[in-house]
């Protein structure tokens, strides 16, 4: 007879959809992988031999928990120019996924809700669960903006924390300066805190940039060096806000992370040296290409940021329709239900190939047609 020997929180989780898809491309031939969220370019030159100096000249040891020095005191002249409160403090993570894991252990407690923008990235409702807490969903369908009067509804006396992702994953939406001030200003007032997830606010195409920690100080910003510098798998990532909250953070990675990977902080110094401009241009091309290639096949609002798109499914659900798409033509795709409590569509990741784009976007025309929109 097998001991009842696992913790029930893994009952809390499923196995990740995403990571499941990510496997099988590993090992499918001939496929169209529109699937996984990560840069189509690499890791600058300079900022590799930066990173190869470092393990060369023996910076394989810990560093401190909070990070290196000096790759936080460059973080901080950014930060400080950018966002409130003078006592907003900064410390380095195993990528962004670290620090919001982090956040959740600091902040939340069991019965604590937390409010989710829906559509929402991947991993937060997993992570407020484990953390014992309640994802309370602010429904966004169908054009994905920010309704301050929705959202005020939502808060009760156990709301404990907003998370907003801006430019989002998965609807490649960036939020405007009105939308973010104004859930700045109702989280000022409520008393609640704000986590601000940043990790695509360099793609932002034709909309600016706005963080809800330019109107209030009491914002947790999670953001890192994965997605801007093509670096997924290093696992760079920071946190910065209220010092009182960083401590804490710091604190639990002392005992959990331990540390950032010391050599890649060295190369994070590099990296805030370069101009990425190009291949965020580069990005935005590609994004042009996704709307002129699939405009009248779907629904879908035009992603102004991020790299990917929402698209509404034109049959079925949206594991149906990326189901018949691996099983049919080797494309593939996230079903919507990964990131929502409806399944009614599907993303795709455009920082791709351009043969691959191509080819995605001609099989999704196809699958379109297999019924027309109405």
């Amino acid at each position: 007879m097998m001991r009842p020997w696992l913790a029930q929180r893994t009952k809390i989780l499923e196995s990740s959809l995403i990571e499941h898809i990510f496997n099988l491309a590993a090992r499918l031939k001939d496929k169209i992988d529109l699937s996984i969220g990560q840069p189509h370019f690499d890791v600058p030159t300079p900022v590799k031999q930066a990173a190869c100096e470092a393990i060369s000249v023996g910076r394989n040891r810990y560093s401190q928990s909070e990070g290196i020095d000096e790759l936080r005191g460059r973080l901080r002249e950014r930060i400080r120019r950018e966002y409130l409160g003078e006592d907003r403090e900064v410390m380095i993570t195993c990528g962004s996924n670290g620090a919001l894991t982090l956040s959740m252990l600091a902040l939340v407690e069991p019965g604590d809700q937390v409010i989710l923008f829906d559509p929402w990235f991947v991993v937060y409702d997993p992570l407020v669960r484990l953390a014992g807490g309640e994802p309370v969903y602010v429904d966004t369908y169908p054009h994905f903006r920010i309704d301050p009067d929705q959202l005020e509804r939502a808060i009760t006396s156990r709301t404990k924390l907003i998370i907003l992702n801006s430019p989002n994953n998965p609807t490649g939406v960036v939020a405007c300066q009105e939308e973010i001030r104004a859930l700045a200003e109702l989280a000022l007032r409520r008393d609640i805190l704000i986590l601000s997830d940043e990790i695509y606010r360099d793609f932002c195409f034709g909309v600016p940039f706005s963080s809800p920690g330019q109107f209030n100080p009491y914002t947790l910003v999670v953001s890192g060096f994965s997605k801007t510098y093509g670096m997924p798998g290093w696992r760079l990532g920071y946190a910065h806000g209220p010092r009182y909250i960083i401590e804490q953070m710091i604190k639990i990675q002392q005992y959990t992370f331990v540390c950032p990977p010391h050599p890649f902080q060295w190369a994070a110094l590099m990296a805030l040296e370069m101009d990425m401009n190009p291949s965020i241009l580069e990005t935005a091309r590609k994004r042009d290409t996704v709307i002129r290639g699939l405009a009248g096949y779907y629904r879908f609002v035009e992603p102004t940021g991020a790299f990917y798109a929402f698209l509404e499914v034109p049959w079925g659900t949206g594991t149906e329709f990326a189901q018949y798409a691996l099983e049919q033509y080797k494309l593939l795709v996230i079903p919507g239900r990964v990131f929502s409590t409806r399944d009614t569509h599907f993303r795709i990741a455009y920082t791709v190939d351009d043969r691959t784009l191509e080819e995605g976007i001609r099989v999704l025309r196809e699958l379109a047609c297999r019924r027309p929109i109405s």
